[in-house]
């Protein structure tokens, strides 16, 4: 297995589009947590995700595999991925509306980097960011279990768009 460049950033949306597949399966199976069919499919449907999807969305992605799947078996799903740390909840900076996001973990914490514009959201992985961690928690006496950040401006597409748009 080939190791993970220090510093990544995303062409598309997700910087971890290429999960290994069924590794939210091998993590909860270790866990002892019982694997239905409806919940493999959300897991792969998690797994294979290009772009943040709000739980809507993944139900949505869900039904097209097995139409049998309830909104009740995505959100106790996502609910159980987030009590194990496998996925985070994000809300993008509410960039399109008040829903919230989730994603699964790849191997090292990133940045979510958003045009406040046009919403389109990139993702950053960073030596940079793991040594600002290292320090957060040296100053402050705190084991990090959780880092999310989120950064907003305008994306040079959009500048660009309205530079001429003028």
């Amino acid at each position: 297995m080939s190791a993970t460049p220090l510093h990544r950033v995303s062409t598309g949306e997700r910087i971890n589009d290429n999960e290994p597949a069924g590794r939210l399966q091998k993590e909860l199976s270790s866990r002892g947590i019982r694997l239905t069919r409806q919940r493999r499919v959300v897991l792969q449907v998690m797994e294979s995700a290009a772009r943040h999807m709000d739980a809507s969305e993944i139900l949505e992605q869900a039904q097209k595999i097995d139409a049998d799947i309830t909104r009740v078996t995505v959100y106790r799903t996502l609910d159980l991925l987030k009590g194990f740390g496998l996925i985070d909840e994000l809300d993008l900076l509410h960039l399109r509306g008040h829903r919230h996001y989730y994603e699964s973990h790849g191997p090292r914490d990133h940045i979510h980097v958003a045009c406040i514009r046009c919403g389109k959201v990139r993702e950053v992985e960073s030596p940079l960011y793991e040594d600002l961690k290292k320090q957060i928690s040296r100053d402050c006496g705190i084991e990090i279990s959780v880092a999310r950040t989120e950064i907003g401006g305008v994306c040079d597409d959009c500048r660009g768009k309205s530079v001429s748009g003028d």
